[in-house]
């Protein structure tokens, strides 16, 4: 018999707050964390605005000696893990840690240790690259070092499925607690990515945002004057547990998982197909044994690319038909950015909150909705209602789609 897994903690690093509870004030109150990029290194880019973080202090976290260890993907990720466990008031003394996992996983990993030591061989040989660099840069170090730290000895690895990265963590955590293979697991994703190589590759993809002159208004979900994704950074994670455990000893539960879809395109590496997407809605509604209709809120992928959102709406429509018309869908990229492999685990927790506390987060820029986007998106200021049950989407390159579905914890 499938055993019921809730949620006892959340962490998290972004452009909107290093703790859950700023992020999710300033997504409450619809505000950017988008701003320009000041360093001449990105002069001859066309895109200049990114969701950076500039205050994070590892220092809370890690020793300084350590600090110089680890990348910037793996920092975040560690914060955010351990911000989840203090929440989850978890007694590492007496928890079985054979039976305790770590998902977390990276669309890059270090790409700025990589990026910093190939500076290096070029400029000054082999001989000065660093003998940290693999093991700093392997996306499986976030998870890793987590583990290091905890003592966790259940099952741990990186997750990589681009965009989709912390939503396939998440679900397959999910998974193995839900068949008994673990009492809790640390799932999300870490992304370190504003760089300009990453910067100048997907600006020849044309696939981000230009509007330079306005960096909060350039992430516009589902907007007709949308141009492309504003790139963004941090970690979000989760402290998963199957539900009597946490009930035992007395932890917060914030929200139930009851379903996980997870499906490939099978089409294209960066155009999406709507009907894999809408299949992974449909698994977790199913898996999740409740109907389409009783799902209430969508935090959608919502990138703000042209394809993207359109792709997006009409997966919505096939699987909720004309009930689309009447739920709630919202994109927080609009706010936070597009986080890659981190975007999941931020969009988990926003979710979380926003079944807790009965708000749809608004999204913002979306002054005039593209004729193919034309359901209820929670245009500007957020709303309040109920939710109960809710979708988070996850979509990334490659054809990889993974959608959970949460509900509101009962006492």
């Amino acid at each position: 018999m499938k055993r019921r897994v809730v949620v006892t903690g959340t962490g998290v690093v972004s452009p909107l707050g290093n703790d859950v509870e700023t992020l999710w004030d300033n997504v409450k109150k619809g505000k950017s964390g988008i701003k320009r990029l000041e360093s001449e290194e990105y002069s001859d880019i066309s895109t200049k605005i990114a969701g950076y973080i500039d205050d994070f202090h590892p220092e809370k976290y890690l020793e300084t000696k350590e600090i110089k260890k680890y990348d910037l993907f793996t920092q975040y990720g560690y914060a955010a893990a351990m911000q989840a466990l203090q929440q989850s008031e978890l007694n590492l003394e007496t928890v079985d840690k054979d039976r305790v996992g770590v998902y977390i996983g990276s669309g890059t990993g270090g790409l700025q240790t990589l990026l910093s030591n190939h500076k290096t061989m070029l400029e000054k040989g082999t001989r000065r690259v660093s003998p940290f660099l693999i093991p700093t840069m392997i996306n499986n170090m976030a998870a890793g070092l987590v583990a290091i730290k905890t003592g966790f000895r259940g099952p741990s690895f990186a997750t990589v499925s681009a965009c989709a990265t912390s939503n396939h963590a998440i679900g397959e955590a999910y998974l193995n607690i839900a068949h008994g293979y673990s009492d809790a697991i640390l799932a999300g994703g870490a992304e370190a990515t504003i760089t300009p190589l990453y910067f100048a590759g997907f600006s020849k993809m044309r696939a981000m945002s230009t509007k330079n002159e306005t960096p909060e208004a350039a992430s516009r979900p589902f907007d007709q004057k949308r141009d492309g994704f504003v790139m963004s950074e941090g970690a979000g994670v989760l402290f998963l547990e199957e539900y009597e455990h946490a009930k035992e000893r007395g932890a917060p539960i914030l929200g139930e998982i009851i379903g996980y879809g997870s499906t490939t395109d099978a089409y294209h590496i960066t155009e999406p197909d709507y009907q894999g997407a809408a299949k992974a809605m449909k698994l977790a509604i199913e898996r999740g044994e409740v109907e389409p209709e009783d799902i209430d809120y969508i935090n959608t992928h919502g990138t703000s690319t042209p394809a993207g959102d359109i792709s997006e709406t009409k997966a919505i429509k096939e699987v909720f038909g004309e009930y689309s018309y009447h739920l709630k869908a919202s994109s927080t990229k609009s706010m936070v950015g597009h986080m890659f492999g981190a975007a999941g685990g931020v969009e988990a927790i926003i979710t979380l909150k926003s079944m807790a506390e009965n708000v749809f987060p608004p999204t913002i820029n979306l002054e005039h909705s593209a004729p193919e986007c034309d359901l209820d998106y929670v245009a500007n200021i957020a709303l309040e209602g109920s939710i109960n049950i809710a979708l988070s989407n996850g979509f990334g390159f490659g054809g990889h789609n993974a959608v959970v579905a949460f509900k509101k914890y009962f006492i």
